[in-house]
């Protein structure tokens, strides 16, 4: 679109030609919605001189004529990222978003062992093995449980139980390995040394 609203150009690409036909045009502004890959397209546009804006999804959503289908949101972000007024997502740079890729894989670790504690302690206790609530409680326990009530469980029981023990080991290695990586980040990113 130009300034005045009007469509200039509308052209369907394959992602392999994208980038080649954006580094072909001249110095322009680029809408796009924010969504999982617009990081790196707008890092990989800029390369090439270009004006890149994100826009939240919220915020083209209002400019969509229903029924929406691919075009219709090409045009609604384009009517979106001309408007003076329109809030814009800062463009991440890979460090960052190495940071919060770090820290996503940890959140899904700690639920991954969380759910492993649970269902450890919840088959436990219907063989009547009980143990406590805490993380700490069970990781120190475990073992010495599955020795001393031994008698209470089949062969199948127990192997079962030691995979899980074992499962959660694993968990907790990795949490670890994020954990150490993370601290070690802290310490020479300038905002961790500031903190």
């Amino acid at each position: 679109m130009d300034d005045s609203g009007h469509v200039v150009l509308q052209k369907r690409l394959a992602r392999s030609a994208l980038l080649t036909f954006i580094a072909n045009l001249p110095l322009l502004r680029i809408g796009m919605e924010a969504c999982g890959s617009a990081h790196d397209w707008a890092r990989r546009f800029r390369e090439h001189g270009h004006d890149v804006r994100l826009i939240t999804p919220p915020l083209v959503k209002a400019y969509v004529k229903s029924p929406k289908h691919d075009a219709r949101a090409a045009e609604a972000v384009c009517e979106a990222v001309t408007r003076p007024t329109m809030r814009c997502v800062p463009i991440t740079r890979v460090e960052p978003q190495d940071l919060q890729a770090l820290h996503q894989i940890r959140e899904r670790l700690i639920t991954a062992r969380t759910v492993l504690v649970h269902e450890l302690r919840g088959l436990l206790n219907e063989y009547g093995i009980v143990l406590p609530q805490s993380l700490a409680k069970v990781r120190a326990l475990i073992v010495d449980k599955l020795e001393a009530d031994q008698a209470k469980l089949t062969a199948l029981s127990t192997e079962v139980f030691w995979q899980l023990d074992d499962q959660c080991l694993a968990v907790e290695k990795r949490l670890a390995y994020s954990d150490e990586k993370l601290a070690a980040i802290g310490q020479t990113h300038p905002e961790g040394q500031r903190l």
